[in-house]
Protein backbone atom coordinates (compact mmCIF):
# COMPACT_ATOMS: atom_id res chain seq x y z
CA UNK A 1 0.00 0.00 0.00
CA UNK A 2 1.65 3.33 -1.11
CA UNK A 3 2.36 5.80 1.53
CA UNK A 4 -0.13 8.57 2.26
CA UNK A 5 1.76 11.82 0.90
CA UNK A 6 2.45 14.30 3.69
CA UNK A 7 1.20 17.79 3.19
CA UNK A 8 3.31 20.11 2.24
CA UNK A 9 3.92 23.24 4.15
CA UNK A 10 2.91 25.58 1.46
CA UNK A 11 0.21 23.69 0.06
CA UNK A 12 -3.78 25.35 -0.52
CA UNK A 13 -6.69 24.70 -0.59
CA UNK A 14 -7.80 22.11 -3.63
CA UNK A 15 -10.23 24.11 -5.05
CA UNK A 16 -7.87 27.00 -5.26
CA UNK A 17 -5.48 24.58 -6.84
CA UNK A 18 -8.03 23.17 -9.28
CA UNK A 19 -8.75 26.84 -10.46
CA UNK A 20 -4.88 27.79 -10.98
CA UNK A 21 -3.69 27.10 -14.95
CA UNK A 22 -0.80 25.87 -16.24
CA UNK A 23 1.77 28.39 -15.86
CA UNK A 24 0.11 30.51 -12.72
CA UNK A 25 1.34 31.30 -9.95
CA UNK A 26 0.10 28.80 -7.38
CA UNK A 27 -1.80 31.30 -4.81
CA UNK A 28 -0.51 31.03 -1.35
CA UNK A 29 -2.85 29.64 1.20
CA UNK A 30 -4.86 32.03 3.47
CA UNK A 31 -2.56 30.83 6.45
CA UNK A 32 0.19 32.42 5.04
CA UNK A 33 -1.63 35.80 3.60
CA UNK A 34 -0.01 38.55 4.99
CA UNK A 35 -2.24 41.20 6.01
CA UNK A 36 -1.96 45.12 5.58
CA UNK A 37 -0.37 46.48 8.84
CA UNK A 38 -3.69 48.49 10.14
CA UNK A 39 -5.37 45.15 9.91
CA UNK A 40 -2.29 42.94 10.91
CA UNK A 41 -2.34 44.93 14.44
CA UNK A 42 -5.96 45.51 15.42
CA UNK A 43 -6.72 41.47 14.22
CA UNK A 44 -3.38 40.91 16.78
CA UNK A 45 -5.04 42.85 19.22
CA UNK A 46 -7.94 41.19 19.31
CA UNK A 47 -6.44 37.80 20.17
CA UNK A 48 -4.13 39.37 22.70
CA UNK A 49 -7.77 40.98 24.52
CA UNK A 50 -8.95 37.43 23.87
CA UNK A 51 -6.21 35.64 25.98
CA UNK A 52 -4.79 38.97 28.49
CA UNK A 53 -6.42 37.44 31.39
CA UNK A 54 -5.41 34.05 30.75
CA UNK A 55 -2.05 34.74 30.52
CA UNK A 56 -1.85 36.86 33.87
CA UNK A 57 -4.50 34.89 35.99
CA UNK A 58 -1.42 31.51 36.81
CA UNK A 59 0.88 34.05 37.96
CA UNK A 60 -2.02 36.13 39.54
CA UNK A 61 -2.86 33.15 41.89
CA UNK A 62 0.37 31.53 42.27
CA UNK A 63 2.53 34.59 43.11
CA UNK A 64 0.70 35.14 46.34
CA UNK A 65 0.54 31.35 47.23
CA UNK A 66 3.59 31.01 47.09
CA UNK A 67 4.18 33.82 49.58
CA UNK A 68 5.29 37.05 46.89
CA UNK A 69 4.50 40.76 47.50
CA UNK A 70 2.52 42.13 45.31
CA UNK A 71 5.13 43.84 43.45
CA UNK A 72 6.74 40.44 42.92
CA UNK A 73 3.59 39.18 41.51
CA UNK A 74 2.66 42.00 39.21
CA UNK A 75 6.54 41.15 38.08
CA UNK A 76 5.73 38.36 37.06
CA UNK A 77 2.75 38.96 34.89
CA UNK A 78 5.06 40.76 32.96
CA UNK A 79 7.36 38.27 32.65
CA UNK A 80 4.22 36.01 31.50
CA UNK A 81 3.19 38.27 28.77
CA UNK A 82 6.74 38.86 27.69
CA UNK A 83 7.51 34.63 27.30
CA UNK A 84 3.91 34.15 25.74
CA UNK A 85 4.57 36.64 23.16
CA UNK A 86 8.01 34.99 22.19
CA UNK A 87 6.09 31.35 22.32
CA UNK A 88 3.21 32.70 20.03
CA UNK A 89 6.01 33.97 17.85
CA UNK A 90 7.62 30.52 17.94
CA UNK A 91 4.74 28.89 16.94
CA UNK A 92 3.31 31.04 13.90
CA UNK A 93 7.42 32.37 12.26
CA UNK A 94 8.94 29.14 13.36
CA UNK A 95 12.44 28.45 12.51
CA UNK A 96 14.32 24.87 11.05
CA UNK A 97 11.48 22.19 12.58
CA UNK A 98 10.41 24.44 15.38
CA UNK A 99 6.54 26.04 15.31
CA UNK A 100 3.05 24.73 13.74
CA UNK A 101 3.18 27.75 11.48
CA UNK A 102 -0.21 28.08 11.71
CA UNK A 103 -2.61 31.00 13.54
CA UNK A 104 -1.78 29.28 17.39
CA UNK A 105 -1.44 31.14 20.43
CA UNK A 106 0.68 29.93 23.30
CA UNK A 107 0.65 31.13 26.62
CA UNK A 108 0.58 30.46 30.23
CA UNK A 109 -0.83 27.16 31.37
CA UNK A 110 -3.54 26.57 33.46
CA UNK A 111 -2.59 22.52 33.92
CA UNK A 112 0.62 23.88 35.97
CA UNK A 113 -0.81 26.12 38.15
CA UNK A 114 -2.02 23.18 40.96
CA UNK A 115 1.51 21.10 41.06
CA UNK A 116 3.07 24.59 41.30
CA UNK A 117 1.31 26.31 44.32
CA UNK A 118 1.80 22.70 45.55
CA UNK A 119 5.92 23.12 44.97
CA UNK A 120 6.04 26.20 45.72
CA UNK A 121 3.98 27.35 48.64
CA UNK A 122 5.19 29.64 51.30
CA UNK A 123 8.70 29.09 50.38
CA UNK A 124 9.04 32.80 48.38
CA UNK A 125 11.52 33.34 45.88
CA UNK A 126 13.28 29.82 46.47
CA UNK A 127 9.60 28.09 45.88
CA UNK A 128 9.80 29.74 42.53
CA UNK A 129 13.21 29.21 41.55
CA UNK A 130 12.08 25.51 42.70
CA UNK A 131 9.06 26.24 40.32
CA UNK A 132 11.46 27.50 37.65
CA UNK A 133 14.26 24.07 37.67
CA UNK A 134 11.18 21.80 37.18
CA UNK A 135 9.84 23.71 34.05
CA UNK A 136 12.93 24.06 32.45
CA UNK A 137 13.70 19.89 32.66
CA UNK A 138 10.05 19.24 31.37
CA UNK A 139 10.37 21.54 28.84
CA UNK A 140 13.79 20.17 27.70
CA UNK A 141 11.82 16.48 27.68
CA UNK A 142 9.10 17.84 25.78
CA UNK A 143 11.40 18.95 23.35
CA UNK A 144 13.25 15.14 22.85
CA UNK A 145 10.12 13.02 23.24
CA UNK A 146 7.72 15.63 20.47
CA UNK A 147 9.05 13.71 17.38
CA UNK A 148 7.79 10.52 19.03
CA UNK A 149 4.68 12.21 20.57
CA UNK A 150 3.41 13.57 17.71
CA UNK A 151 3.12 10.28 16.02
CA UNK A 152 0.19 9.83 17.78
CA UNK A 153 -1.74 11.73 15.04
CA UNK A 154 -2.47 8.68 13.34
CA UNK A 155 -4.97 7.64 16.17
CA UNK A 156 -7.11 11.05 15.96
CA UNK A 157 -9.72 9.79 13.22
CA UNK A 158 -12.61 12.52 13.17
CA UNK A 159 -14.41 10.58 15.69
CA UNK A 160 -11.51 11.13 17.84
CA UNK A 161 -11.09 14.64 16.95
CA UNK A 162 -15.13 15.96 17.23
CA UNK A 163 -14.80 14.85 20.36
CA UNK A 164 -11.74 16.48 21.66
CA UNK A 165 -12.81 19.92 19.50
CA UNK A 166 -16.28 19.77 20.94
CA UNK A 167 -14.51 19.40 25.12
CA UNK A 168 -12.19 22.05 24.56
CA UNK A 169 -14.84 24.64 23.64
CA UNK A 170 -17.39 22.98 26.19
CA UNK A 171 -14.37 23.25 28.77
CA UNK A 172 -13.72 26.35 28.23
CA UNK A 173 -17.17 27.97 28.93
CA UNK A 174 -17.19 27.87 32.63
CA UNK A 175 -14.08 30.17 32.56
CA UNK A 176 -16.37 32.52 30.40
CA UNK A 177 -18.88 32.23 33.01
CA UNK A 178 -16.68 32.76 35.63
CA UNK A 179 -15.77 36.00 34.04
CA UNK A 180 -19.22 36.97 33.84
CA UNK A 181 -19.59 36.53 37.53
CA UNK A 182 -17.21 38.82 38.06
CA UNK A 183 -13.73 36.21 37.87
CA UNK A 184 -13.43 36.60 42.20
CA UNK A 185 -15.59 34.26 43.67
CA UNK A 186 -14.74 35.28 47.00
CA UNK A 187 -15.29 39.49 46.42
CA UNK A 188 -18.80 40.97 47.29
CA UNK A 189 -20.24 41.64 43.61
CA UNK A 190 -19.38 38.07 43.09
CA UNK A 191 -22.65 36.72 40.55
CA UNK A 192 -23.95 40.38 40.92
CA UNK A 193 -26.99 41.41 38.73
CA UNK A 194 -24.57 44.17 37.37
CA UNK A 195 -21.93 42.08 36.15
CA UNK A 196 -23.83 39.39 34.70
CA UNK A 197 -26.09 42.02 33.04
CA UNK A 198 -22.59 43.89 31.57
CA UNK A 199 -22.07 40.53 30.31
CA UNK A 200 -25.01 40.40 28.58
CA UNK A 201 -24.94 43.37 26.96
CA UNK A 202 -21.30 42.68 25.73
CA UNK A 203 -22.79 39.60 23.99
CA UNK A 204 -25.17 41.19 22.32
CA UNK A 205 -23.39 44.29 20.77
CA UNK A 206 -20.72 41.53 20.03
CA UNK A 207 -23.56 39.93 18.20
CA UNK A 208 -25.05 42.60 16.75
CA UNK A 209 -21.50 43.98 15.13
CA UNK A 210 -21.22 40.97 14.03
CA UNK A 211 -25.15 40.97 12.08
CA UNK A 212 -24.53 44.51 10.95
CA UNK A 213 -21.29 45.10 9.59
CA UNK A 214 -19.20 43.63 6.94
CA UNK A 215 -15.85 43.45 6.04
CA UNK A 216 -13.03 43.80 7.99
CA UNK A 217 -15.00 45.70 10.39
CA UNK A 218 -17.04 42.41 10.53
CA UNK A 219 -13.82 40.69 11.30
CA UNK A 220 -12.68 42.37 14.48
CA UNK A 221 -16.25 42.78 15.96
CA UNK A 222 -14.82 40.79 19.57
CA UNK A 223 -12.35 43.69 19.77
CA UNK A 224 -15.29 46.57 19.03
CA UNK A 225 -17.23 44.71 21.53
CA UNK A 226 -14.62 44.99 24.08
CA UNK A 227 -14.41 48.40 23.32
CA UNK A 228 -18.05 49.60 23.97
CA UNK A 229 -18.39 47.53 26.52
CA UNK A 230 -15.71 48.37 28.29
CA UNK A 231 -16.83 52.32 27.76
CA UNK A 232 -20.46 50.94 29.39
CA UNK A 233 -19.06 49.53 32.08
CA UNK A 234 -17.34 53.02 33.39
CA UNK A 235 -20.48 54.10 34.40
CA UNK A 236 -21.80 50.83 36.17
CA UNK A 237 -18.87 51.25 38.40
CA UNK A 238 -17.12 47.93 37.82
CA UNK A 239 -13.82 49.01 35.76
CA UNK A 240 -10.87 49.58 37.61
CA UNK A 241 -8.07 52.18 37.17
CA UNK A 242 -6.09 51.51 39.72
CA UNK A 243 -3.54 49.39 38.17
CA UNK A 244 -3.03 51.95 34.83
CA UNK A 245 -2.01 54.46 37.79
CA UNK A 246 0.46 51.85 39.81
CA UNK A 247 2.41 50.30 36.43
CA UNK A 248 6.03 51.58 35.32
CA UNK A 249 6.48 53.19 32.03
CA UNK A 250 9.17 50.39 31.33
CA UNK A 251 10.37 47.10 32.78
CA UNK A 252 12.22 44.32 31.15
CA UNK A 253 11.87 40.76 33.10
CA UNK A 254 15.43 40.77 34.46
CA UNK A 255 16.50 36.85 33.89
CA UNK A 256 16.89 34.65 36.99
CA UNK A 257 15.14 37.96 39.24
CA UNK A 258 14.03 35.60 41.98
CA UNK A 259 17.84 33.29 42.11
CA UNK A 260 19.42 30.29 40.13
CA UNK A 261 16.96 27.46 39.17
CA UNK A 262 17.14 24.81 41.68
CA UNK A 263 16.35 21.26 40.92
CA UNK A 264 14.46 18.75 43.10
CA UNK A 265 13.32 15.51 41.53
CA UNK A 266 9.88 15.61 43.11
CA UNK A 267 8.61 19.13 41.61
CA UNK A 268 10.74 17.88 38.50
CA UNK A 269 8.39 14.91 37.93
CA UNK A 270 5.34 16.70 38.86
CA UNK A 271 6.12 19.24 36.08
CA UNK A 272 7.17 16.62 33.92
CA UNK A 273 3.53 15.11 34.13
CA UNK A 274 2.20 18.49 33.72
CA UNK A 275 3.95 18.29 30.56
CA UNK A 276 2.53 15.46 28.88
CA UNK A 277 -0.69 17.32 29.68
CA UNK A 278 0.05 19.91 27.57
CA UNK A 279 0.98 17.89 24.83
CA UNK A 280 -1.77 15.83 24.71
CA UNK A 281 -4.01 19.32 24.94
CA UNK A 282 -1.41 21.22 21.95
CA UNK A 283 -2.47 18.27 20.03
CA UNK A 284 -5.76 18.09 19.85
CA UNK A 285 -5.52 22.44 19.66
CA UNK A 286 -3.59 21.67 16.47
CA UNK A 287 -5.85 19.58 14.91
CA UNK A 288 -8.78 21.53 15.73
CA UNK A 289 -7.00 24.71 14.40
CA UNK A 290 -5.66 22.85 11.33
CA UNK A 291 -9.50 21.48 10.20
CA UNK A 292 -10.95 25.27 10.92
CA UNK A 293 -8.07 26.86 8.82
CA UNK A 294 -8.20 24.14 5.97
CA UNK A 295 -4.55 23.46 6.23
CA UNK A 296 -4.49 19.48 8.26
CA UNK A 297 -2.39 19.12 10.55
CA UNK A 298 -0.02 16.24 9.99
CA UNK A 299 2.50 14.84 11.82
CA UNK A 300 5.74 17.44 10.80
CA UNK A 301 3.20 20.07 11.87
CA UNK A 302 2.57 18.71 15.37
CA UNK A 303 6.06 17.61 15.69
CA UNK A 304 6.95 21.93 14.84
CA UNK A 305 4.12 22.68 17.12
CA UNK A 306 4.76 20.90 20.12
CA UNK A 307 8.74 21.29 20.07
CA UNK A 308 7.89 25.56 19.86
CA UNK A 309 5.54 24.35 22.67
CA UNK A 310 8.22 22.55 24.70
CA UNK A 311 11.74 24.94 23.90
CA UNK A 312 9.23 27.93 24.67
CA UNK A 313 8.57 26.28 28.47
CA UNK A 314 12.08 25.54 28.77
CA UNK A 315 13.20 29.19 27.87
CA UNK A 316 10.35 30.68 29.70
CA UNK A 317 11.75 30.47 33.19
CA UNK A 318 15.12 32.55 32.40
CA UNK A 319 12.84 35.48 31.70
CA UNK A 320 10.69 34.50 34.88
CA UNK A 321 7.71 32.76 32.91
CA UNK A 322 5.70 29.38 33.39
CA UNK A 323 5.23 26.81 31.41
CA UNK A 324 3.60 27.49 27.61
CA UNK A 325 1.27 25.57 25.96
CA UNK A 326 -2.00 26.16 23.66
CA UNK A 327 -4.66 28.55 24.25
CA UNK A 328 -7.90 27.05 22.82
CA UNK A 329 -9.96 30.28 23.40
CA UNK A 330 -8.19 32.10 20.38
CA UNK A 331 -9.48 28.92 18.29
CA UNK A 332 -12.59 30.20 18.81
CA UNK A 333 -11.64 33.63 17.62
CA UNK A 334 -9.91 32.55 14.27
CA UNK A 335 -13.24 30.06 13.69
CA UNK A 336 -15.74 32.82 14.10
CA UNK A 337 -13.31 35.78 12.44
CA UNK A 338 -12.20 33.61 9.80
CA UNK A 339 -9.32 35.78 9.34
CA UNK A 340 -6.67 32.22 9.12
CA UNK A 341 -3.31 34.52 8.57
CA UNK A 342 -0.82 33.18 10.96
CA UNK A 343 1.69 36.73 10.85
CA UNK A 344 -1.88 37.94 12.34
CA UNK A 345 -1.03 35.55 15.49
CA UNK A 346 2.68 36.88 15.15
CA UNK A 347 1.40 40.82 15.31
CA UNK A 348 -0.47 39.37 18.29
CA UNK A 349 2.70 37.65 19.66
CA UNK A 350 5.05 40.99 19.00
CA UNK A 351 2.31 42.83 20.87
CA UNK A 352 2.12 40.33 24.28
CA UNK A 353 6.04 41.00 23.84
CA UNK A 354 5.65 44.96 23.75
CA UNK A 355 3.04 44.59 26.84
CA UNK A 356 6.08 42.46 28.72
CA UNK A 357 8.65 45.55 28.27
CA UNK A 358 5.72 47.95 28.91
CA UNK A 359 3.92 48.03 31.86
CA UNK A 360 2.00 50.64 31.66
CA UNK A 361 0.38 49.40 28.45
CA UNK A 362 -0.49 45.93 29.31
CA UNK A 363 -2.71 48.12 32.27
CA UNK A 364 -4.65 49.77 29.50
CA UNK A 365 -5.60 45.90 28.49
CA UNK A 366 -6.54 45.17 32.03
CA UNK A 367 -9.34 47.92 31.95
CA UNK A 368 -11.30 45.72 30.36
CA UNK A 369 -13.51 44.22 33.31
CA UNK A 370 -13.85 40.22 33.12
CA UNK A 371 -17.66 40.75 33.23
CA UNK A 372 -17.24 42.36 29.81
CA UNK A 373 -14.85 39.84 28.56
CA UNK A 374 -16.94 37.15 29.82
CA UNK A 375 -19.62 38.22 27.25
CA UNK A 376 -17.37 37.87 25.00
CA UNK A 377 -15.88 34.65 26.14
CA UNK A 378 -19.75 32.99 25.38
CA UNK A 379 -19.15 33.83 22.15
CA UNK A 380 -15.50 32.60 21.49
CA UNK A 381 -15.45 29.16 23.15
CA UNK A 382 -19.12 28.29 21.74
CA UNK A 383 -17.37 28.92 18.71
CA UNK A 384 -14.96 26.03 19.61
CA UNK A 385 -17.56 23.64 20.78
CA UNK A 386 -19.77 24.44 17.17
CA UNK A 387 -16.45 23.17 15.21
CA UNK A 388 -16.30 20.03 17.25
CA UNK A 389 -19.59 19.25 16.32
CA UNK A 390 -19.18 20.18 12.53
CA UNK A 391 -16.52 17.73 12.30
CA UNK A 392 -18.48 15.00 14.23
CA UNK A 393 -21.05 15.39 11.31
CA UNK A 394 -17.98 13.64 9.28
CA UNK A 395 -17.16 10.76 11.75
CA UNK A 396 -20.00 8.04 10.52
CA UNK A 397 -21.96 7.98 13.65
CA UNK A 398 -24.58 5.77 12.24
CA UNK A 399 -21.28 3.04 11.83
CA UNK A 400 -20.06 1.08 13.98
CA UNK A 401 -19.61 2.11 17.55
CA UNK A 402 -18.55 5.27 16.71
CA UNK A 403 -21.75 7.08 18.53
CA UNK A 404 -20.99 5.04 21.76
CA UNK A 405 -17.56 6.24 21.58
CA UNK A 406 -18.19 9.92 21.21
CA UNK A 407 -20.84 9.01 24.40
CA UNK A 408 -18.87 7.89 26.62
CA UNK A 409 -15.50 10.55 25.75
CA UNK A 410 -18.28 13.06 26.07
CA UNK A 411 -19.53 12.02 29.55
CA UNK A 412 -16.48 11.44 30.95
CA UNK A 413 -14.35 14.37 29.71
CA UNK A 414 -17.48 16.44 31.03
CA UNK A 415 -17.00 15.45 34.42
CA UNK A 416 -14.86 18.19 35.32
CA UNK A 417 -17.40 20.54 34.90
CA UNK A 418 -20.80 19.19 35.43
CA UNK A 419 -18.99 17.57 39.22
CA UNK A 420 -15.73 19.14 39.81
CA UNK A 421 -15.36 17.53 43.31
CA UNK A 422 -15.98 14.27 41.52
CA UNK A 423 -11.98 12.91 41.97
CA UNK A 424 -11.62 15.11 45.24
CA UNK A 425 -10.30 11.64 47.10
CA UNK A 426 -7.58 10.42 44.07
CA UNK A 427 -4.25 11.29 44.58
CA UNK A 428 -3.03 15.13 43.94
CA UNK A 429 -0.78 13.88 41.11
CA UNK A 430 -3.50 12.05 39.32
CA UNK A 431 -5.96 15.42 39.31
CA UNK A 432 -3.55 17.06 36.75
CA UNK A 433 -4.66 14.38 34.57
CA UNK A 434 -8.18 13.88 35.91
CA UNK A 435 -8.94 17.63 36.21
CA UNK A 436 -8.94 17.77 32.84
CA UNK A 437 -11.54 16.90 31.25
CA UNK A 438 -9.72 17.58 27.76
CA UNK A 439 -7.10 15.40 28.66
CA UNK A 440 -9.57 12.66 30.10
CA UNK A 441 -12.26 12.54 27.56
CA UNK A 442 -9.08 12.16 24.63
CA UNK A 443 -8.20 9.12 25.95
CA UNK A 444 -11.20 7.88 26.40
CA UNK A 445 -12.03 8.18 22.31
CA UNK A 446 -8.62 6.95 21.73
CA UNK A 447 -8.83 3.96 23.76
CA UNK A 448 -12.54 3.13 22.72
CA UNK A 449 -11.56 4.19 18.90
CA UNK A 450 -8.75 1.48 19.01
CA UNK A 451 -11.30 -0.37 20.62
CA UNK A 452 -14.18 -0.82 18.57
CA UNK A 453 -12.28 0.27 15.50
CA UNK A 454 -9.11 -1.16 14.97
CA UNK A 455 -8.51 -4.14 17.75
CA UNK A 456 -9.82 -7.49 16.68
CA UNK A 457 -9.96 -6.99 13.19
CA UNK A 458 -9.26 -9.57 10.74
CA UNK A 459 -5.89 -9.48 9.48
CA UNK A 460 -6.89 -8.98 5.65
CA UNK A 461 -8.67 -5.72 6.93
CA UNK A 462 -7.25 -2.53 6.83
CA UNK A 463 -9.33 -0.06 9.33
CA UNK A 464 -7.20 3.02 8.07
CA UNK A 465 -8.25 2.33 4.67
CA UNK A 466 -11.85 1.41 5.31
CA UNK A 467 -12.43 4.51 7.53
CA UNK A 468 -10.35 7.07 4.92
CA UNK A 469 -13.13 5.83 2.55
CA UNK A 470 -16.09 6.05 4.28
CA UNK A 471 -15.51 9.37 5.97
CA UNK A 472 -15.15 10.82 2.37
CA UNK A 473 -17.72 13.46 1.53
CA UNK A 474 -20.23 12.18 -0.91
CA UNK A 475 -19.95 15.00 -3.31
CA UNK A 476 -16.82 14.67 -5.73
CA UNK A 477 -15.92 18.38 -5.84
CA UNK A 478 -16.10 18.51 -1.93
CA UNK A 479 -12.75 18.51 0.05
CA UNK A 480 -11.43 15.21 1.79
CA UNK A 481 -11.93 14.95 5.32
CA UNK A 482 -8.48 14.66 6.90
CA UNK A 483 -7.23 12.49 8.98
Amino acid sequence: MAATPRFRKNAVDANAVQGSTAGEPVPKHPVDEALPPFRMFTSGLQHVAAMYAGVVAPPMIVGPAVGLSAKDTAFLMGASLFTAGIATLLQTLGFWRIGARLPFVNGVSFAGVTPMIAIGKDRGHDGIAVIFGAIIVAGLLGFVLAPYFCKLVRFFPPVVTGTVITLIGVSLLPVAFNWSQGGNATADDYGSTTNITMAAVTLVIVLALRKLLRGFLQQIAILLGLVVGTLIAIPAGITDFGALGDADLVGFPTPFHFGAPQFEIAAIISMCIVMLVCMTESTADMLALGKIVGRPADERTIEGGLRADTLGSAVSPLFNGFMCSAFAQNIGLVAMTKVRSRFVVAAGGVILVLLGLVPVAASVIALVPLPVLGGAGIVLFGSVAASGIQTLATAALEKGENALIVAAALGVGLVPIAAPDFYHAFPEDLLVVLDSGISTGCVVAIVLNLAFNHWGRPSGQDPEAEAVESEQPKDPMALPVAH
